[in-house]
């Protein structure tokens, strides 16, 4: 136990009080020589917070992610120096692109060695620079504190993003006066909190209140700031119809009587057609992404666009809108209320719904209860879903498999839906399910995962059986990158390039890890088997053998317009 009487204390144990007083508790993270000073710090403040050793740095970067996305502030990872920090790299990167608050500490050479080319000495300022919302090096012990409330401040406020700290040996061994610890709430400069300007709002309530076929698409932004609640009530007042991003998936509830699905490439395909019908389209804290576009030259062009954004670099980045209004989501919608008047949309609503009778008869009943050939993806989800009650913490890896559990899950709680979007990180989803399971640890934490992106980060299961974490894991196995394959199926004439992939044993990888694990084949033990896996208590990891090739459809085929979506492969 460490002596808090202590006036007199190194920079390690500064940055471990710092992040103690910030309310963090669980750090993931790998320890080297340059970070060796703050591993002998935390050693002995092991009764106040705990540190996960990952297999690898990327996976403490995941991990951190998962923490973040389900608890909603910024999770903390650490490595060292060198190639430690450098395989952060990409976790940063998927951080800033989905808005994920995360503070990474890591380890640097002594100053007197910065530039000499010293071992292990990599200028991780320099390299995280484009992928972090801010970034500083620590070479004096008295800077911690300070720069480490710093940190938190600016990852958690405004667009959520990640944070680089690098600390130099020497200021690690440097003992300094510690006077108690102060959250920042202040940088000059940097301006996280903007109200919704008066005169937008109006002119947004304006557009609203004249509409005729509005449509609100809503992003990962209504579950940053807790928004459910205010989009919902705004969707009941005006009677609009709601639609969620990927990522804004468990933003308004999947029942709602004005939910209509979900746009973009796999997305719905009453959604997708009638993005390019409606009048008034409301953007909620999402950025446009190509994904949910496809040809920008003609997405929305006969709307009236209303973004609602807290980045101002958004707002007129990608489409141009009538009125951009710079705010928090939450807060701007509520000021949008009582602007707005009371109406209802149903005879615009049903044309959705009649759309919708398409694509059941065509994709979905197929998708989800086949009655021949090889297991579905659509399927698995399907059970998956009625077995948690669509309440459960699902996190995909990214491809075809991604898309399913995008599809065939009800995310009925805002915070169930962890998922790499802006950067499609293979490997994201087991070390970002220790993060989440240990954020949550009474809610069920299930990873849905390809053959591909398992044996990405495969070595994390090491680190779910050392902490005992609960977590579910099953593979979609059909031996390709079924994603790739999918597009070199249907657009390069069916060349299939380094797509197929030979396979391991992945029940005996899984038992080398001691976590418990089973392999189906056939669609009639498919149940049962995932009873089994629920039912245990600890890791569990379910391969299941999924149709060879199975491809995903609705589909907006890459650079075509969302009105371009088709149910089914042309017919040659």
């Amino acid at each position: 136990m460490a002596d808090s009487t202590k006036t007199q204390i190194s920079g390690a144990e500064a940055l471990i009080k710092s992040l103690i007083a910030e309310g963090i508790d669980v750090i993931y993270g790998y320890p080297g020589g340059a970070i060796m000073p703050i591993y002998d710090a935390l050693w002995h403040y092991q009764d106040k917070i705990n540190h996960v050793l990952t297999r690898h740095e990327q996976g403490a970067t995941h991990a951190a992610e998962g923490w973040a996305r389900v608890k909603g502030k910024a999770g903390v990872c650490f490595a060292t120096s060198g190639p430690g920090a450098t395989n952060l790299i990409t976790g940063i990167a998927d951080a800033i692109m989905d808005s994920t608050p995360m503070v990474c500490i890591t380890g640097q050479v002594p100053k007197h060695l910065l530039g000499t080319d010293a071992f292990q000495e990599t200028d991780v300022v320099g390299i995280t620079m484009p992928i972090t919302k801010w970034n500083y090096q620590v070479t004096s012990a008295a800077e911690i504190p300070a720069v480490i409330a710093k940190a938190f401040y600016i990852a958690n406020t405004g667009k959520p993003g990640p944070v680089l700290i690098d600390i130099t040996k020497n200021a690690q061994f440097e003992l300094m006066e510690w006077n108690g610890y102060q959250p920042c709430e202040h940088v000059r400069g940097y301006q996280p909190k903007l109200i919704p300007a008066q005169d937008k709002l109006e002119q947004a309530a304006s557009i609203i209140n004249s509409a005729k076929k509005p449509l609100i698409i809503a992003g990962q932004g209504i579950i940053i700031s807790k928004a459910r609640e205010a989009l919902e009530a705004f969707s009941a007042k005006t009677g609009i119809p709601v639609t969620t991003t990927m990522q804004g998936l468990g933003g308004f509830h999947p029942e709602h009587a004005n939910y209509v699905g979900i746009p973009g490439m796999h997305g719905n395909y009453s959604v997708n057609i009638k993005m390019n019908e409606c009048d008034v389209m409301i953007a909620v804290g999402m950025r446009f992404d190509d994904r949910v576009t496809g040809d920008v030259s003609k997405f929305g062009k006969q709307a009236k666009i209303i973004h609602i954004e807290i980045d101002p670099v958004e707002i007129d980045k990608v489409v141009k809108t009538e009125v951009g209004i710079c705010a928090d989501a939450k807060e701007a919608l509520e000021a949008l209320i009582p602007l707005v008047n009371e109406s209802t949309h149903q005879d615009w609503i049903q044309t959705f719904k009649e759309l919708d009778k398409e694509e059941e008869a065509i994709v979905i009943q197929n998708a989800i209860h086949p009655t021949s050939g090889g297991i579905k993806m659509g399927e698995i989800m399907h059970l998956i879903d009625q077995k948690t009650k669509g309440e459960a913490i699902i996190i995909p890896d990214v491809g075809q498999h991604q898309m399913y559990a995008m599809r065939y899950y009800t995310y009925k709680k805002p915070n169930s839906w962890v998922s790499s979007g802006g950067l499609g990180t293979m490997g994201f989803s087991i070390p970002a399910a220790i993060g989440a399971q240990m954020a949550a640890p009474d809610r069920t934490v299930v990873v849905i995962v390809g053959d591909g992106c398992f044996q990405m980060t495969v070595q994390e299961l090491g680190t779910i059986w050392q902490n005992d974490l609960n977590v579910k894991i099953v593979i979609f196995n059909n031996n390709y990158l079924g994603m790739v394959r999918q597009w070199q199926q249907l657009f390069f004439d069916n060349r299939y390039s380094s797509v197929e992939l030979k396979n391991p044993d992945f029940v005996t990888i899984a038992k080398g890890f001691r976590l418990e694990s089973a392999k189906v084949e056939n669609r009639e033990e498919l149940s049962a088997a995932l009873d089994t896996m629920f039912a245990h208590k600890g890791g569990y990891v379910l391969e299941v053998v999924v149709e060879k090739e199975e491809n995903l459809f609705p589909m907006v085929p890459s650079g075509m317009a969302c009105s371009d979506v088709i149910l089914e492969p042309a017919k040659s």
